[in-house]
């Protein structure tokens, strides 16, 4: 879906969150946008944002799409997070901001 609104290339993809952070290590250099989710059957992405929050780590904009976003959850990302959106009801609004950031 994103990457034919985005005009997006896809530089990896990841079921877990060591998954997602041994994609994130090996292509340090290749990434601009880091979409996940918030939970998945091994890890969170508050593991993820965790290992990406490290300095010098972070080198595009990352954004949580999940049916999980409640006020908690939002604040727990806030830090290292650019976008916390509920993937249920403020999906056109992530792709505008996307489209606006990228």
């Amino acid at each position: 879906m994103c990457s034919g609104y985005l005009q997006a290339e896809l530089v990896g993809a990841a079921l877990s969150e060591a998954e997602a952070v041994a994609c994130l290590q090996a292509n340090e250099e290749a990434w601009q946008l880091l979409v996940m989710d918030l939970l998945w059957e091994q890890g969170t992405g508050l593991g993820v944002l965790a290992a990406l929050s490290a300095p010098g780590r972070k080198k595009g904009i990352v954004a949580a799409l999940t049916n999980a976003a409640s006020p908690d959850n939002r604040a727990q990302c806030s830090l290292d997070a650019d976008a916390v959106v509920d993937g249920a009801a403020e999906v056109n609004e992530f792709l505008a901001y996307c489209a606006a950031e990228l």
